[in-house]
């Protein structure tokens, strides 16, 4: 039904609840200022499982759940609304289960029945029906739309009269059979003149079985779907394309929330690798302080055991000295006491008795002694506690790096998971730019060395020279990954090529001429193919590599899968269309007869 006037107009749509799609009940508003029904509101926020309340409209988040309270002027307009409806709809209704009808005329549908019989509607009292004029006044002004939103409604107008008079009735041919004409509340619904028609019964598909979940006309409503639960095809059509938007907006939500974490994580991975890179350099400035300070201290510790020893020796040495002078004086005047006493003259006795009969002043040598730290051990003693400290706090460094690297495995492992989740790709080899000497299997997932050609076509696309084929995918942007097994193989290349490299010839491998690989050669020199090559020291051989290209970034990166560690990365641009690469090189030893095999991506698992 619709309300016209000069300055606007009201329609149904303003008092429909956005999630039952029916008109308000006890109507209720979100501070963000959209109106529900209370119970769908309660209900849907409910179904949250408890978490912030969002506007299922504007999905506006409430950290805490609003209170509602009834909107009573919009409860009051809407049921003024409602009753107003009630008059238009007196006349003909839909029901779930059935069609009720008026004036069902005769024609080809006589015995058929299409409803309930009532009794007769009594005539509308004058009045029923119109709105007071205060409250229309109050409507518009509170629920008015642009006049170039939507276009008017058009405005119910009476039947004309019959052009026939009620005494010629008899004569009139009966009038063929009338759809009943059904109305809500913006109005009678016009039926849809392009609505599919019943194949049975050449009338619209109006209604919508649930029982069944099939369209049907009004007659197939009362055949044999008499009973079931019927609803307008429009109207049920209506209630789940709002819930497809509603599950959209959920996934395009879960989408923007796993983005988001997939940044997080490679900001993560970044701030990590600066880090790993700062305290590397770090680490290893300190240990080198370390070093020194410890080969200074040794130094310095030398020196003063060193001094410590010279200071007894020139100790020692200076008692020496004044010790064998005394020694030196005393067997000066022993010898001169045994001449005396060996000789005769008894004069020169007596002179010179006198002298020495009184014994020589000599220095008491008791406490005479030369000691140092050195002899008891306490500097060795005490050097050897402060190593044992030392190396006490270096057993704790395992036990930290241990524990940072397995959270750096962890994080490895995520990214992994992101990569090989949302970019594995499948890959199949081209057999139309393989090298004569390759055999490629049915399936495009294998390829080895034979020692013969193979009689095939030459073309502009095949390698002529080098023993090396393409994928048959080609990527320009976005991001990409795959897996190829190359265990038990001896010499091999893997990574992406430009689609405009040259196939013909002697083949310049470099990033600069569109190569951008890795090669094993001689089962253990690992290299990517730079311009000189770029070697790399891998001390776990891997049995599968995995190959990660980011088109945008100009990125190509290369992983021990089984190892789940990062080979090399390589930042360059991609100015041309890229295609995975292989080479498994030749046979020349007689060991290299492995394939290379394309194997589908496997999700690494946290031991």
């Amino acid at each position: 039904m619709a309300l016209s006037g000069s300055g606007g107009f009201l329609s149904e749509d303003q008092f429909i609840c956005s999630i039952c799609l029916d008109v308000f009940t006890n109507p209720v508003s979100t501070p963000c200022g959209h109106s529900y029904c209370l119970d769908c509101i309660s209900t849907y926020w409910d179904g949250g499982g408890g978490k912030t309340c969002v506007c299922p409209l504007c999905k506006e988040s409430f950290r805490k759940r609003p209170e509602l309270h009834i909107n009573r002027t919009l409860k009051e307009i809407t049921e003024q609304f409602k009753k107003m409806a009630d008059g238009l709809d007196r006349g003909a209704m839909v029901f779930e289960g059935g069609i009720e009808s008026q004036g069902w005329g005769g024609g080809g549908n006589e015995g058929m029945s299409y409803g309930v019989e009532r009794p007769p509607v009594p005539p509308r009292p004058p009045g029923m029906g119109v709105m007071p004029g205060d409250l229309l006044l109050e409507m518009k002004t509170r629920f008015q739309r642009p006049s170039n939103s939507r276009t008017p409604p058009p405005v119910l107008h009476p039947h004309p009269p019959s052009p026939f008079s009620s005494n010629t009735t008899a004569l009139s041919p009966p009038a063929p059979p009338v759809v009943p004409r059904r109305y809500t509340l913006s109005g009678p619904a016009d039926s849809s003149t392009d609505a599919p028609l019943c194949p049975e019964h050449q009338r619209g598909l109006e209604f919508f079985c649930r029982t069944d979940q099939t369209c049907g006309c009004a007659v197939c409503m009362e055949g044999e779907h008499h009973g079931h639960q019927v609803i307008p095809a429009k109207r049920e059509w209506l209630i789940k394309k709002s819930q497809l938007e509603i599950t959209e907006a959920e996934l395009r939500d879960m989408i923007t929330q796993r983005e988001k974490k997939v940044e997080d994580i490679r900001t993560s991975l970044e701030n990590i690798q600066v880090c790993a890179e700062h305290e590397t350099a770090g680490s290893m400035h300190v240990f080198s302080a370390l070093v020194s300070s410890v080969e200074r201290s040794q130094a310095e510790l030398l020196e003063v055991i060193e001094m410590s020893q010279r200071a007894a020796q020139h100790r020692g040495q200076t008692l020496i000295r004044d010790l064998e002078q005394e020694i030196s004086e005393l067997r000066k005047r022993s010898a001169t006491l045994t001449q005396l006493a060996q000789s005769d003259d008894y004069v020169l006795f007596f002179k010179v008795r006198d002298t020495f009969s009184t014994p020589p002043q000599t220095r008491d040598w008791s406490d005479a002694v030369v000691t140092s730290d050195l002899t008891s051990g306490a500097v060795l003693l005490t050097v050897n506690q402060m190593v044992e400290r030392f190396r006490e706090e270096l057993k704790r460094l395992p036990e930290i790096c241990e524990l940072w690297l397995t959270v750096v495995e962890l994080l490895y492992i995520l990214s992994m998971s992101t990569i090989m989740q949302e970019y594995a790709v499948d890959i199949t080899l081209d057999p139309l730019t393989a090298h004569p000497r390759l055999l490629i299997s049915d399936d495009g997932k294998q390829v080895r060395c034979w020692d013969r050609y193979q009689p095939v076509a030459d073309g502009p696309e095949r390698f002529d020279r080098v023993v090396c084929v393409l994928g048959r995918q080609a990527f320009s942007s976005g991001r990409h990954y795959w897996e190829v097994e190359v265990g038990g193989k001896t010499d091999w290349d893997l990574g992406v090529a430009s689609h405009s490299i040259n196939r013909k010839g002697k083949i310049i491998v470099s990033p600069a001429h569109g190569y951008w690989f890795l090669s094993l050669r001689d089962k253990n020199d690992y290299a990517f193919r730079t311009e000189p090559s770029t070697a790399l020291g891998l001390n776990n051989k891997p049995n599968r590599i995995g190959i990660y290209v980011d088109c945008d970034k100009g990125q190509v990166s290369f992983y021990n899968v089984d190892a789940k560690m990062l080979i090399y990365t390589f930042t360059d641009s991609f100015s041309d269309v890229i295609h995975p690469f292989f080479s498994p090189c030749t046979n020349k030893s007689g060991r290299n007869e492995a394939p290379l095999i394309i194997c589908p991506v496997s999700m690494p698992l946290v031991d």
